[in-house]
């Protein structure tokens, strides 16, 4: 690593804008600053504000072992989430195409030279089966996964994907938003997938420490860490206003890929005006031949709420992402503190859906921690007071990347997410919930109605969740 490459945020280089003496002289002084509680009671109250800090400050902040302060950084996070999501929780599903893969990664069972591992990919009969049992279920929005090999998983391969999935109508079913997330690709291939009709592009960093990264990539197209890590880059630059970021928290110190997580919010703020639209915040679990025990920088459960809290806090608008990779009890804790979007009833495998795998086949990228079917993962979030959402309509509005942002910015989430998550959580439960999910949704639902602000919005809703308890589907603000 060059020490003498200088941090700048706004540039197009990898290295500078994820700079390592920067995130280094950021670590030293958030523990030197660990019990500043001067300084620290003057970020948390500069983060009262709701427009963020920096990645130092909150850096100071995540040092920060003071349990007093520490409950007031969970307190805000609570707050800043419940006015820009309200107490909506974004619904999706991962659909795994391929796990061909030609990479070398030390902690995916999808590594080339794992050669028990059944390699499996879906046909477009295949995709058909298997969107056809996700739409059975109940979901609107998929996440698309797929290992990196040109030759199986061309990007030919993805566009057809995509095109089929949008295009198969099932009862009432209908994906409503394809999310992708691929291995980094050239500019010319995010503009096909932007043409393709994307909703996020997401793209997890794994790591942010440039010798860890290339440690854990030995070989394969994805060892090149400065490709990797400006692909969001490529990606804006060639028209995808939403794109999604992340760490796999356990491969490298969780401070550093802190620090890192932040700049890259920061990066893309800077050079295109509009951060990311989501964080995953995935950790290290066991899968096929990867033992997470091997890795030592784990964290445990409190660290992780304060680290969700705090990108929170940091990046006010952004959505949060948790997988079933986590438990239901670690990710009710979660919830409250900054996650906005969830994934139910989800398989980790290639297909998985439309039949379970047997046991002696099973190409999961990694085990599942919450096995729930989604009925109950929906009843689940109802009964702590949540709104299971599936709603798409900004997307399918266009109010995608900084319209979105400025609309979240500006509180006007209420008057439009809040009425499009009720209808939307109407027709789950009109056409796919159980009795019992269904009677508690429509509780939920005539109460959240008085909840949005305008009263002219509130007629509407009245009248659109009416036409959907008649049969009509699709209403949108």
């Amino acid at each position: 690593m060059n020490s003498s490459t200088k941090y700048d945020p706004k540039s197009s280089k990898a290295e500078e804008f994820i700079n390592h003496q920067e995130i280094l002289e950021t670590l030293d002084y958030a523990e030197k600053n660990r019990e500043n509680f001067e300084l620290i009671d003057a970020i948390i109250e500069k983060a009262r504000k709701k427009k963020g800090i920096s990645h130092r400050e909150a850096s100071v902040l995540l040092a920060c072992q003071d349990e007093e302060r520490n409950e007031q950084i969970f307190k805000l996070a609570r707050e800043i989430k419940r006015e820009f999501y309200g107490s909506r929780i974004v619904m999706f599903a991962p659909l795994y195409l391929s796990n061909y893969c030609v990479n070398g990664c030390l902690y995916c069972p999808y590594h080339l030279k794992n050669k028990h591992i059944p390699r499996k990919k879906l046909t477009q009969e295949e995709i058909v089966r298997e969107v056809t049992a996700l739409q059975d279920m109940g979901h609107k929005r998929l996440a698309l996964e797929t290992g990196e090999d040109p030759v199986n998983n061309p990007i030919e391969y993805v566009l057809e994907s995509i095109k089929t999935i949008y295009s198969i109508k099932h009862k009432n079913g209908a994906i409503r938003r394809v999310n992708v997330n691929i291995a980094a690709t050239t500019e010319e291939n995010y503009r096909k997938l932007k043409e393709a009709g994307i909703g996020t592009y997401i793209l997890f960093q794994e790591t942010y420490h440039r010798e860890s990264y290339e440690r854990l990539h030995p070989t394969g197209p994805k060892h090149n860490y400065c490709y990797h890590t400006e692909a969001m880059d490529r990606a804006m630059t060639a028209g995808i206003d939403d794109v999604g970021i992340g760490v796999l928290f356990g491969l490298e110190l969780y401070k550093y890929e802190f620090a890192g997580l932040l700049m890259h919010a920061e990066h893309l703020e800077a050079r295109f005006g509009v951060g990311p639209h989501t964080i995953s915040v995935p950790r290290v679990k066991k899968a096929d031949d990867i033992d997470p025990d091997e890795f030592d920088n784990g964290i445990d459960d409190d660290t992780f709420a304060k680290i969700v809290a705090l990108i929170r806090v940091a990046v006010p608008y952004t959505g949060m992402i948790i997988s079933t990779r986590e438990s239901a009890k670690c990710r009710e804790r979660l919830l409250n503190l900054g996650i906005s979007q969830i994934s139910g009833g989800s398989r980790t495998s290639v297909g998985g859906y439309a039949e379970e795998e047997p046991e002696d086949e099973s190409s999961a990228q990694f085990d599942v921690s919450d096995s729930r079917t989604l009925d109950q993962v929906v009843r689940w979030l109802m009964e702590l007071g949540y709104i299971p959402s599936f709603c798409t309509a900004c997307y399918r509005e266009g109010r995608t990347g900084d319209r979105f942002m400025s609309l979240l910015k500006s509180g006007q989430i209420g008057n439009c997410c809040h009425p499009n998550a009720l209808m939307t959580l109407k027709e789950y439960l009109e056409d796919y919930a159980s009795e019992e999910t269904r009677k508690l949704g429509d509780q939920l639902i005539e109460k959240e109605i008085l909840n949005v602000p305008s009263e002219r919005v509130r007629e509407i809703l009245r009248k659109n969740l009416k036409a959907i308890a008649e049969g009509r589907r699709d209403f949108r603000f």
